[in-house]
C-alpha cells in the first residue's frame, strides 16, 4: 500500500532452536531492505549456491517492479500515464491484476496507485501543524485503482490520469519472497526461510523434524515478544506503526495512510497475517490498518487459509477465528 512500508521495523524473529550445522543463513540488502535467506543444505558451498540463486531471483524482480529504475517496465507505465497503454511482461501484468483484485477485496484500502499521493505527511519530526483538509483531499486526487486499465488480450497497462503513478511497496517484497521460495524448492531445497524485512516465507521443517516457529514482538515493548507460533509451509507478515507517527490535538496519526482519504490510519499498533503466500499476507497486513480492527477481522474471517492477529493502540489483542496463541 504505502512506500513507507519499506521502512517498517520487522516484528517477526526466528526462535533460536535450529541445528546450526545444517541451516545456513545470509543477511544482505535487497530492494532497499534487509533480507535474511536461510536454507537447509548439506554443506556451506551447496548453501551458498542456493542462496545465490535466491538473490538473483529477487534482483530480477526488483528490476521489473522498481519505480526508481528509469528503465524498468513499471517506470515505463508511469511515464506514459494519461498518454497511452504500455505492453508489459505477463509476470508484471499478472502482479498488477492480482493487486487490483486485492483492492476490490479491501474496498480500496490496498491500492498500488498510492504512489500518486502527494507526501504532505512527514514523520521525521518536521511536521509541526496538521495539513489542512483541502491539502489532504488534494493529496489523493490522482489515487484510485479504478483508473488502472488492463487489457488482457493486448497485455497492456494504462494509467488514465496524467501524473498518476503505481508502486509495489506493500506487495513487492512479499512477491519476491514467494518467487525466491518457489525457485529454491524447484532446485531441490527441502526447507528454508526467506525473511524480507518481516515478510517471512517458510517451507519444510527444521533438521530436527520440528516446525519453524516465530516470535511476535510486543509493539508496546519491542524488546519483548508476547507470543510464539509454529508456521508450516506458509508466509507470515507483521506490520507495525509504533515508531513513525505524529500527534495533533491529543490524537496519534501513524505513517500508514488511507489511500482513499489521505488521512493516516489510527487505532491499530501491529498486524500479523498468516497466508499461503507472502504477497497476499503483505498486502492484507497493511490493508487491515486502514480498514480498522472490526472490518479487518471480519474480512479475514471470510477468507480461506488466512489468519491474523491485531494489537490495537491500547494493547488489546484481537485474533481471527482459528488462531491459537501460546503466550510467553
Amino acid at each position: 500500500m504505502k512506500k513507507y512500508l519499506l521502512y517498517l521495523i520487522a516484528s517477526i524473529t526466528l526462535t533460536n532452536c535450529v541445528n546450526a550445522q545444517e541451516i545456513y543463513r545470509r543477511t544482505l540488502k535487497l530492494m532497499g531492505s534487509r533480507f535474511d535467506i536461510s536454507v537447509v543444505a548439506n554443506n556451506s558451498s551447496e548453501a551458498d549456491a542456493f542462496i545465490d540463486l535466491a538473490v538473483q531471483e529477487i534482483t530480477r524482480i526488483e528490476k521489473i517492479i522498481s519505480s526508481w529504475d528509469p528503465n524498468s517496465q513499471t517506470s515505463l507505465i508511469i511515464k506514459n500515464a494519461g498518454i497511452k497503454p504500455v505492453k508489459v511482461s505477463k509476470e508484471l501484468f499478472d502482479l498488477i491484476n492480482r493487486s487490483l483484485a486485492i483492492s476490490k477485496l479491501t474496498d480500496g484500502a490496498f491500492d498500488i496507485s498510492y504512489a500518486s499521493m502527494d507526501k504532505i505527511w512527514k514523520f521525521d519530526g518536521s511536521l509541526k501543524t496538521m495539513p489542512s483538509p483541502e491539502a489532504i483531499k488534494a493529496s489523493v486526487a490522482k489515487v484510485g485503482y479504478h483508473n488502472i486499465i488492463l487489457d488482457k488480450d493486448k497485455q497492456t497497462v494504462y494509467l488514465k490520469l496524467k501524473g498518476m503513478k503505481i508502486g509495489f511497496g506493500a506487495i513487492g517484497k512479499g512477491y519476491a519472497a514467494d518467487k525466491a521460495k518457489q525457485l529454491l524448492i524447484s532446485k531441490g531445497v527441502k526447507a528454508g526461510i526467506i525473511n524480507a524485512s518481516g515478510d517471512m516465507n517458510t517451507w519444510g521443517k527444521q533438521p530436527n523434524g520440528k516446525d519453524w516457529t516465530v516470535a511476535i514482538t510486543n509493539p508496546l515493548n519491542k524488546h519483548n515478544s508476547f507470543a510464539i507460533l509454529p508456521i508450516t509451509n506458509e508466509a507470515v507478515v507483521t506490520s507495525g506503526n509504533y515508531e513513525k507517527y505524529v500527534t495533533f490535538n491529543g490524537k496519534r496519526y501513524t505513517h500508514i495512510i488511507d489511500p482513499r482519504t489521505g488521512y493516516p490510519s489510527s487505532g491499530i499498533t501491529s498486524v500479523t497475517v498468516f497466508a499461503p503466500k507472502a504477497e497476499l499476507a503483505d498486502a492484507l497486513a497493511t490493508s487491515i490498518f486502514v480498514m480498522g480492527p472490526e472490518v479487518g477481522i471480519n474480512r479475514i474471517n471470510q477468507l480461506p487459509k488466512i489468519e491474523c492477529i491485531i494489537i490495537d493502540d491500547k494493547g488489546k489483542i484481537i485474533t481471527s477465528k482459528h488462531i491459537n496463541i501460546n503466550k510467553l
